[in-house]
């Protein structure tokens, strides 16, 4: 069945007593993740943390399955064999990428989104060009929607997706993500990738709008938790236009993410705690805040990482990473050339998340 997708602005103000209040909720959770990781004293931890489960998720939904063992492993070595595992690294390089473009541009563009895309599928084949895409039933094989068309329809879409992402208006940013995400989504611009690549403009946007000072919410989890919710609202959205339950799923999303993920960090920041103090009171010799922080920054190490970070010969460093494996803060394992050593610890962390 053919639905005619409406350019933006919708003509509803959103106003509801039900958005309003739902609103009001998460607007809260989402001050209070933005105050908690501000004292954070390297948020680069944080991210890294995040964006690796973030990555995950996300490819999920994609039905692109892999394990974060698999994913450290391809994180280390360019030329890891698991391609599902490639990919989820690939998607986490898109969101750096992406993130410092809007940093830097203080804009979202079309432009933007299509190197993300690039990223993530590792092909320049930008904007759909021949018609006949279309979303069916995985089940029945029925299509269900039919996007945009040719490729003038879809610029003239994404240009308007553009203004209405970068134009300030009366309409909460909160309510406009729920609204760029279903525009974009059914708009459809890319032969492949544009689930993830949509997913990525969430956080672009609440970074954007100052929401996040730094890009440690996704909704990928919750989505994934409450797929078939999301699919049935999409589709109730582009049938009735029924707006009200498809903002007020994203804004329980939001809050519900932001909970979730503001415990995340104290759990990081808690064991970067305890561990801190077991290698003061156990390594005394070795121990430095800048060793406890490269030791946190990725679940993983290397003889060059801690060359870098405590200003140290390799054979130095060498040594710090031994007497870390042998006290039991790290383990290590042979990968290609190269021996990586792993913060179990955090790594646990992240696979109970």
């Amino acid at each position: 069945m053919k639905h005619e997708l409406k350019m933006l602005p919708p003509e509803d103000n959103f106003r509801t007593v039900r958005i309003l209040e739902q609103l009001a909720r998460t607007n809260r959770a989402l001050a209070e993740l933005k105050g908690y990781a501000r004292t954070i004293p390297n948020q680069h931890i944080l991210i890294n943390a995040i964006t690796i489960n973030e990555a995950k998720d996300s490819s999920e939904i994609e039905n692109i399955v892999t394990t974060h063992d698999e994913i450290y492993k391809a994180m280390t070595q360019s030329n890891y064999k698991n391609e599902s595992a490639k990919e989820v690294v690939d998607y986490r390089s898109a969101i750096w990428r992406g993130y410092n473009l809007v940093k830097e541009k203080e804009i979202i563009t079309t432009n933007i989104l299509v190197e993300i895309q690039s990223i993530i599928e590792h092909n320049n084949a930008g904007i759909r060009k021949i018609p006949g895409t279309v979303l069916k039933n995985s089940k029945t094989g029925e299509v269900v929607y039919t996007p945009p068309e040719t490729e003038k329809e879809v610029r003239e879409y994404l240009k308007n997706l553009e203004e209405y992402i970068n134009t300030d208006d009366m309409i909460d940013p909160l309510i406009k993500l729920a609204i760029i995400h279903y525009q974009f989504e059914s708009i459809h611009p890319f032969y492949d990738g544009n689930g993830r690549t949509g997913r990525i403009l969430n956080i672009l946007y609440l970074v954007l709008k100052d929401l996040l000072d730094s890009p440690i919410l996704y909704l990928s989890r919750y989505i994934n938790d409450n797929k078939q919710t999301y699919y049935k609202l999409f589709k109730e959205v582009r049938e009735t236009n029924n707006f009200e339950e498809w903002i007020i799923y994203i804004l329980i999303g939001i809050e519900e993410t932001a909970e979730e993920t503001m415990k995340l960090i104290k759990d990081i920041q808690s064991e970067m705690e305890i561990y801190g103090e077991e290698l003061k009171e156990k390594l005394p010799k070795i121990y430095s805040k800048e060793l406890l922080e490269g030791l946190f920054f990725e679940v993983y190490t290397k003889i060059n990482y801690i060359e870098n970070i405590c200003g140290v010969t390799r054979k130095t460093a060498m040594s710090y990473l031994n007497q870390l494996e042998e006290a039991g803060f790290l383990s290590s394992e042979k990968i290609g050339r190269d021996r990586i050593y792993k913060n179990d610890r955090l790594i646990n962390l992240l696979k109970n998340k």
